[in-house]
């Protein structure tokens, strides 16, 4: 059952979540049409403190404003507008940026009910709207992957997606609704910058385009180069300046003065033997050949060649350890992890990140 709470006492829990992220509840911002944004201004603090996933280094509290967040909501809520949407149900736990955004503020710029569902929970009735906005993190997918009949109930349903690169299950999904009834629009961005660039889903690498009121820091540059930009609502680190320039974990390869390829997160490209891979991609095309309840793929230093990865595996039900063929999954890529290493779990973030081995002692096995 969803649990209906007023917009000002869902407002009154943040922005530390409150235990917000255990949901599921509903909040009906279309009951407040032409408040909202009083509404917000007045709940929220005049500055809003938020951590980073910890996923790329140690976690580390940003700020930025109540008028910085609104913005940006105005911004991801005109991704969803054009598409008519009757309700949100949203995925993301509103403790962190991009969730506080899609799970409230967004909702709030609609002014349209929003559902929110932790991983656990029952999905919102079918004929509780007839076309949805689902604002998704990357286990998303797989979910309604599973609920086809409440996909396929719906007119329409446009899906927001942020937080880590597009699991293969996007593309899934997409084939199995219909691209006439289902898209992915996806965000680029992080903690520090909100969203820098969005793109409709396609196959194969389609173009970046910036958010309007984002700019590269060198606009000539072109060619391969880490994805630096300025815009008015970059974060200023906890009690410091706001930030005028921000360089991003990521490798993009600058098409023009709007627009850009994604190359890989800096931490998750590596070279082996002269060859560069992007370790999320390839994850992604071994996953589904692995019978495993979880696994990732861990860059490390090699003392020989110098970098490498591993193969981190959560074996599951079906899978026991020695029943892995490593080599058979790897064969169309044309490289093998340095190692396999059997673990207990593999520590994410809530929104599914790989954040760090907690299993320090986790036997080896060859690969």
């Amino acid at each position: 059952m969803y649990a209906e709470r007023q917009p000002a006492d869902l407002l009154a829990a943040l922005p530390d979540g409150g235990g917000l992220a255990e949901g599921p509840w509903l909040v009906r911002w279309d009951a407040v049409a032409g408040k909202a944004e009083d509404l917000v201004m007045t709940a929220l603090p005049p500055v809003v403190e938020l951590s980073t996933s910890g996923s790329t280094g140690a976690q580390r509290t940003w700020a930025r404003t109540r008028e910085q967040l609104w913005a940006e909501a105005g911004l991801l809520a005109g991704l969803l507008g054009p598409d008519r949407p009757e309700a949100v149900l949203s995925f993301a736990p509103p403790r962190h940026l991009y969730g506080l955004l899609v799970s409230v503020l967004v909702p709030a710029r609609l002014g349209l009910p929003v559902w929110y569902r932790s991983q656990y929970g029952p999905m919102p009735p079918e004929d509780a709207a007839r076309r949805w906005a689902v604002t998704a993190i990357p286990w998303t997918f797989s979910l309604l992957l599973q609920r086809r009949s409440w996909v396929r109930a719906a007119e329409r349903v446009s899906v927001l997606h942020s937080t880590a690169m597009l699991p293969a299950t996007a593309g899934e999904l997409v084939v199995s609704a219909g691209a006439d009834r289902l898209t992915v629009t996806e965000i680029f961005g992080s903690t520090e910058t909100g969203g820098v660039a969005t793109r409709r889903w396609a196959p194969g690498n389609p173009p970046w385009e910036l958010f309007p009121d984002v700019t590269f820091a060198d606009p000539r540059a072109t060619g391969e180069a880490p994805l630096t930009v300025r815009g008015p609502r970059l974060a200023r680190s906890a009690g410091g300046d706001p930030l005028t320039t921000w360089q991003l974990d990521d490798h993009v390869e600058i098409l023009d003065e709007r627009r850009f390829r994604f190359a890989g997160r800096r931490s998750r490209l590596v070279n082996v033997n002269g060859r560069r891979l992007n370790l999320d991609e390839l994850e992604t095309s071994v996953r589904a050949a692995l019978p495993c309840a979880d696994l990732a793929l861990v860059p490390v230093r090699d003392p020989v060649i110098g970098e490498h990865f591993d193969l981190l595996l959560v074996p599951g039900e079906a899978a026991r350890a020695g029943s892995f063929d490593v080599r058979a999954a790897f064969a169309e890529t044309g490289v093998r992890p340095r190692r396999l290493r059997l673990v207990d779990r593999i520590d994410r973030s809530e929104t599914g990140k790989l954040r760090r081995l907690r299993d320090a002692d986790a036997p080896d096995e060859t690969a």
